[in-house]
């Protein structure tokens, strides 16, 4: 007959799996209600408890093919994709440099993640106003410059503990083999680094993309980006729920596919700068 430790062990293993299955239904039932009200028809949308519904594809068919959703996902992906090549610029020579070099020491290291931490609202008047004497107002230059502000401290941050992996003698032997600094860091340390630098564009085009409070004002028109897109869908009539639902669906999907690729190195890249120090 099993022991009494083996029934106790099972009846952890249970209650684990229990307790894991219900944070699951919670984290995932807000998408499924969100998806069931983007194909209930317009008359229904107001009862969130009606379940059993013909489904319609008229909410998706008038965002996807009858409004200007598809060009702010583009405006999205532009200011996204170009905020993250920027910081990945400027963040990698800056993470080598605090890994190796020590640059700065521990508190010059601690402000690039203090910067992480200032709110949004201290920088919004003086970006608004660059912006404005710079006739950048509506463009997707003054919405990218306000998202470095926060998504290069991070990845600078993130690239820190993949760069303090890295054996200082792989650069060692390569300018023993006749290549400068830069070139050891070019041609032998990043390509070493090339998971992490992966992970932190990944992460940096979440931070940009989920962006609302800068978009919100630096943005408007045609350079309008998703979110304030979705925002747009609360009007003086009420909020068209239908809509907003299938919005919402489409700007989380990249979200969500991004979050497969990072999840493997995300706690060792944030943790990772705090280390060694």
């Amino acid at each position: 007959m099993p022991s009494s430790p083996y029934w106790r062990k099972r009846l952890i293993d249970w209650g684990g799996t229990l307790i894991l299955m219900v944070a699951l239904i919670v984290v995932l039932f807000p998408y499924f209600w969100i998806f069931l009200t983007s194909l209930k028809p317009t008359v229904l949308v107001a009862q969130p408890d009606i379940w059993v519904f013909a489904p319609t594809a008229t909410n998706w068919r008038e965002v996807l093919l009858e409004s200007d959703v598809p060009r702010y996902l583009v405006n999205s992906l532009i200011v996204g994709a170009s905020t993250v090549l920027i910081a990945l610029i400027v963040a990698a020579p800056a993470s080598y440099s605090f890994s190796r070099f020590k640059t700065g020491g521990g508190p010059v290291r601690f402000s690039i993640l203090a910067a992480e931490m200032l709110p949004p609202a201290v920088l919004i008047v003086p970006l608004f106003l660059l912006m404005f004497h710079l006739q950048l107002l509506d463009t997707h230059i003054a919405l990218i410059a306000a998202h470095l502000t926060f998504v290069t401290p991070v990845i600078t941050w993130f690239l820190i503990g993949f760069f303090d992996e890295v054996p200082k003698e792989l650069e060692e032997q390569a300018m023993v083999d006749g290549y400068t600094r830069f070139q050891a860091f070019y041609k032998v340390v990043l390509p070493t680094v090339r998971p992490g630098l992966a992970a932190a564009a990944i992460f940096g085009f979440v931070l940009s993309w989920n962006d609302m409070f800068y978009a919100l004002i630096l943005s408007g028109g045609n350079n309008k980006t998703l979110p304030v897109a979705i925002a747009g869908y609360w009007t003086f009539r009420g909020i068209e729920m239908g809509k907003m639902a299938v919005a919402i669906l489409i700007a989380i999907v990249p979200v969500l596919v991004a979050s497969f690729f990072i999840q493997k190195y995300l706690v060792k890249g944030l943790g990772g700068g705090a280390v060694k120090y």
